[in-house]
């Protein structure tokens, strides 16, 4: 959670209007500079998975503290670029790649991290001699919620460990030369052991004879925050320093001291970010008690895709009694909620209340459904606006989409 006060966050909303996304960009350095102090190993590397975050004053920061970039579509590598991110220091992790993506891609020097064997041939055939990374599937299946586990058969992500062979083979055929190995066992994983697990299984692969030109091993990410308020945060100092005995064992077997990868997106900005939004509704539904609010899962769709817990606070009555609440938005669907049967200060119509720990897939999984803008955007650091990007009102909204549409 970002260490805005209230009395802040209330001011900024006078100045700024709700919905407001507000990004805390000193929390931002400050996970950076804690993850690479977990790991005692020189020849680390942090690449921010810019999905989960993509505002550019977010991503001018990231380059400040010595991050690298894993990018999973064509625009996301022309952004980082764009702000200042070298190639070398983007990795692309594809994911059902066209060849039109391929060429895309190929064209600005950006390393390939390839996941399906038919993905590997159609790229060998197009591109022979070239350097590859290749992402395999570690065989567990983790995650904070089903829809972002990415180990196991019944996913689409990764290379099965059982078609090491087939893979050599392709790779031989094109002249592809292996220079990295990737896996990432899912998102938000609640145990370490299963993240550990996932290490453990794509080590096992990790030999001369297999792959005699690596440079590095990309462990993705799947660091978890504490959302829920009486959520301990996990140790991941004991964590790392396990990964990294690992990993060097795995390196003298290898003979030679690789770079170690990871691949962190939520860590890095989830905190960071509270979305402030005004409640503009109160009804009592039988025993029901709703708050609406000018928002929608628009804006925030976690809650309704992934079940997922937001901690709700009210600033403009932060001592009241608290009471139960459903806090719903303004989209025309029943699925469209933040919090159910939630205790909550008394919430009275145009209270402000600030939805915590939003800076990793909120704005960046937003939409205009029902023709409702994306909220205003804030970068803030040591109390000085970095970056302010006004929502659109409906008529400049309306004037946009029939300009896109050259009605």
């Amino acid at each position: 959670m970002s260490s805005f006060s209230s009395s802040f966050l209330l001011s900024l909303t006078q100045q700024y209007g709700t919905p407001l996304y507000v990004y805390d960009a000193s929390l931002i350095r400050e996970r950076y500079r804690e993850m690479c102090s977990w790991f005692p190993y020189p020849k680390t590397k942090i690449f921010y998975a810019m999905k989960a975050n993509y505002n550019p004053t977010i991503l001018k920061i990231l380059i400040e503290e010595g991050a690298n970039i894993d990018a999973v579509s064509p625009a996301e590598i022309l952004l980082a670029v764009k702000v200042g991110f070298k190639p070398h220091q983007i990795l692309y992790t594809a994911n059902m790649m066209s060849n039109e993506e391929i060429h895309e891609v190929k064209k600005l020097n950006i390393l390939f991290n390839i996941g399906s064997l038919s993905e590997l041939e159609r790229y060998g055939t197009l591109y022979p001699h070239s350097d590859v990374c290749l992402r395999f599937n570690p065989d567990v299946v983790a995650g904070h919620h089903e829809k972002v586990k990415t180990g196991g058969k019944d996913t689409k992500f990764g290379i099965l460990l059982e078609d090491l062979e087939k893979t050599k083979t392709i790779c031989k055929q094109h002249h592809l030369k292996i220079i990295g190995i990737h896996e990432h066992t899912g998102s938000g994983i609640p145990q370490t052991s299963e993240q550990f697990q996932g290490i453990v299984n794509t080590l096992s692969i990790i030999k001369p004879e297999n792959f005699p030109d690596l440079e590095f091993v990309d462990f993705g990410g799947g660091f978890q925050i504490p959302y829920h308020e009486d959520e301990p945060r996990a140790d991941y100092i004991t964590f790392a320093k396990k990964i990294v005995e690992k990993f060097q064992e795995c390196c003298r077997v290898y003979g030679k001291n690789l770079s170690l990868y990871f691949e962190p997106g939520r860590y890095l900005v989830a905190e960071s970010g509270t979305l402030l939004v005004k409640a503009t509704t109160i009804k009592l539904n039988g025993t029901k008690m709703i708050a609406g609010v000018n928002s929608g899962f628009n804006h925030l769709i976690r809650p309704v895709l992934y079940d997922s817990y937001h901690k709700i606070i009210n600033l403009s009555n932060p001592t009241g009694t608290p009471q139960l609440y459903d806090v719903v938005g303004n989209i025309c669907e029943t699925g469209d909620h933040f919090a159910k049967d939630r205790l909550i200060s008394k919430i009275e119509e145009e209270n402000i209340l600030a939805i915590c720990d939003t800076g990793a897939y909120g704005y960046a999984m937003g939409s205009i459904y029902n023709l409702r803008s994306m909220p205003t955007e804030i970068v803030i650091e040591h109390g000085k606006i970095l970056f302010h990007k006004p929502a659109l009102t409906p008529p400049k909204l309306i004037q946009k989409i029939i300009s896109d549409h050259n009605y």
